[in-house]
């Protein structure tokens, strides 16, 4: 689903990245995607977007128990949302050696300020995931 999503991303001209938000029972609570260019937004991640929607249906700013799943390592925004949300478990495609906040950059997890830290399972689907970007980006530099 995250994959659909990021796929539906590119497809608007935004960064290939989708998210999807499952709660402790397995239902999905939200799937997002990049919408940064549509809502003129530097904080429409797809990561953002999924969490204010799963914050909205379960009525509650804490998303304790559930598990995100996207296909980009997050950014230090996003990281520190998925803190801030309790999240339990982060599932994520490939890695951003760039932009990452998770197992790159300021591995923001790792940090004694931070109050949360999510399980963190790396590198699901990460060829994929990686694909899509790669497309994306090249399509970008040659087009």
């Amino acid at each position: 689903m995250a994959l659909d999503e990021a796929q539906a991303a590119a497809n608007a001209g935004e960064v290939p990245v989708g998210a999807v938000l499952v709660s402790p029972d397995g239902q999905v609570l939200a799937r997002a995607r990049n919408m940064m260019r549509a809502a003129n937004d530097p904080t429409a991640h797809a990561e953002i977007a999924a969490i204010r929607a799963a914050c909205q249906k379960r009525g509650n700013e804490r998303l304790t128990g559930c598990s995100l799943y996207v296909t980009l390592e997050p950014c230090p925004m996003c990281a520190g949302a998925i803190a801030e949300a309790r999240i339990a478990k982060l599932f994520y495609g490939a890695a951003d050696i760039k932009g990452g906040a998770v197992d790159n950059g300021v591995a923001l997890f790792d940090q004694k300020s931070c109050h949360h830290a999510p399980e963190v399972i790396g590198g699901l689907r990460e060829s994929d995931s990686a694909a899509l970007l790669k497309d994306f980006f090249a399509l970008r530099r040659n087009g």
